[in-house]
């Protein structure tokens, strides 16, 4: 009888243990997963980010050299407009930055770079744009730079 309820016992801890274990064992694949969703995402999101910003900075030279050659005209216009639809689309991409990102350095420099390629259309002359449009480069070069620990 006791070399019964000594094996009863023993299969009982054992299941116990096995479902402890077990459990363990799922919180952690469910954790690593949650992880790996949230890397990808924030790959995602930072790139598609950084490409909205280049093409927002693209589209602020645009806008600068057109008004330069024919202040008014309709392709000046149509470039002032274009460059709405990118600043539009980059304002979208750095919401969706600020929702993904937990550090608050990245997100600053996300914002950073998008009012510095903002700023680029007012431009007083050449050089000025140049310089702009380097810092506007260089702000981008500075959140990817940030954020790319975060994603590896």
């Amino acid at each position: 009888m006791d070399a019964a309820l000594i094996a009863v016992m023993g299969t009982l801890l054992g299941v116990v243990a096995t479902h402890w274990f077990q459990g363990r064992a799922a919180e952690r694949t469910a954790a690593l997963a949650r992880t790996e969703q949230l890397r990808q995402e924030r790959i995602a999101t930072y790139s598609a980010f950084a490409g909205a910003v280049v093409d927002y900075r693209l589209s602020q030279n645009d806008r600068w050299f057109k008004a330069r050659i024919e202040p008014g005209s309709e392709e000046a216009e149509e470039s002032r407009f274009a460059s709405y639809r990118q600043r539009t689309a980059a304002r979208q991409a750095l919401f969706r930055v600020q929702l993904v990102c937990d550090d608050a350095r990245v997100r600053g420099l996300a914002e950073s770079a998008f009012e510095t390629t903002h700023c680029l259309h007012e431009a007083t002359d050449e050089a000025d744009r140049a310089r702009r449009s380097d810092e506007a480069k260089e702000a981008l070069d500075r959140f990817v730079a940030a954020a790319a620990p975060g994603v590896r």
